[in-house]
């Protein structure tokens, strides 16, 4: 933490040492995020501005200490104070409403849940295996299947962000060529609907685990698409759906180790027709020494899962020793890339 109230603690303004305690301020800004959004105060902000000792009963906190938290994140335009001790939503806090269509709300509650594994970091750090299993008891997903609460919020959160990919992605590739297009791992259908939509010509199928289809039902369903998309479940390492003609998969790999990434590829490739496609979409880390949020990615699957965000060539090694060779890769201008991959 930086020294006292007029950062005298510091080295010179704009020192190299200025520089690394701001970083590390950046910790309780998000934090402070994490913790708005785990208690609903944006949700309990949806109407309009409040005094903090209503916002403090709606959401279960102390008043005060309720205040000295968005006293912070005004500071950052998250909230204004509109009158001494009333708070109001800035343009840039609806986004932590749940009910807003851009939603992000879901990622920064569920964040809430993972900053205890970052508190224990140390773990990754000195043996290079996921943290989570050490502060939770058992892995991840594990957690998240006896966690009903904490999984429906995962799920969501990657929802959300699927849906802020997903017109990206389909400008960025002509699925129109697919006859069948087979999400792996496809959760609540987000992605797999938009293409689906996009591209109204072909038919879906989505693979999730039993809990996960299920609930995705729904969501085909509502969005009128039940006559084209079927569900199945299963496991990633076990059998994937034969006869689909092209195969997604969307933010899986990155979830494991290369031994565990390559068996999944087997598993596609043994579905996989003579002829057909399979698109890995991920963050790639690109060279040089520039910010990234896949380096950000790297660390935070790193101490979640054990996994690893990949360069391009990284990939496409990967993809080699599963028996496929990759074709080209395509940048979609949303910070992911589409690697396509066909048999070698």
């Amino acid at each position: 933490m930086t020294g006292g109230p007029d950062s005298g603690g510091r080295t010179r303004p704009g020192s190299g040492g200025t520089r690394l305690l701001d970083l590390s301020d950046g910790l309780l800004a998000a934090r402070a995020l994490h913790l708005v959004a785990a208690v609903g105060v944006a949700d309990a902000l949806a109407t309009g501005p409040r005094p903090v000792t209503e916002l403090a009963a709606a959401t279960r906190t102390h008043p005060d200490a309720l205040h000295r938290l968005l006293r912070v994140l005004a500071g950052e335009d998250v909230f204004r104070e509109v009158r001494p001790g009333v708070f109001a939503l800035s343009p840039t806090g609806e986004y932590l409403r749940s009910d807003h269509p851009d939603s992000v709300h879901a990622l920064l509650a569920f964040s809430e849940l993972v900053g205890r594994s970052f508190a224990d970091a140390m773990h990754s750090l000195r043996t290079g295996e996921a943290t989570f299993p050490q502060t939770y008891g058992r892995p991840f997903f594990d957690h998240l299947r006896a966690r009903p609460e904490a999984d429906s919020l995962f799920h969501t959160g990657m929802a959300q962000v699927t849906r802020r990919d997903a017109a990206a992605l389909t400008d960025a590739y002509d699925f129109g060529g697919a006859r069948t297009v087979v999400d792996i791992g496809g959760g609540d259908g987000s992605l797999l609907l938009s293409v689906l939509d996009a591209f109204p010509g072909i038919e879906g199928v989505l693979f999730d685990q039993p809990h996960v289809v299920a609930a995705a039902r729904e969501r085909i369903a509502a969005a009128g698409l039940a006559d084209r998309c079927r569900t199945v479940a299963g496991d990633l390492f076990g059998p994937l759906p034969p006869g689909g003609d092209l195969y997604l998969l969307k933010w899986i790999l990155h979830d494991w180790p290369d031994e565990e990434a390559v068996t999944v590829l087997r598993g596609c490739r043994r579905a996989m027709g003579p002829d057909g496609r399979l698109l890995v979409i991920e963050r790639l880390i690109p060279p040089g020494d520039h910010p990234h949020p896949a380096k950000m990615l790297d660390l935070v699957v790193l101490v979640l899962l054990g996994g690893r965000e990949r360069t391009a060539q990284e990939y496409e090694a990967l993809l080699a020793e599963a028996g496929l060779a990759a074709r080209r890769v395509i940048d979609t201008g949303s910070g992911l890339s589409i690697l396509e991959a066909r048999r070698a």
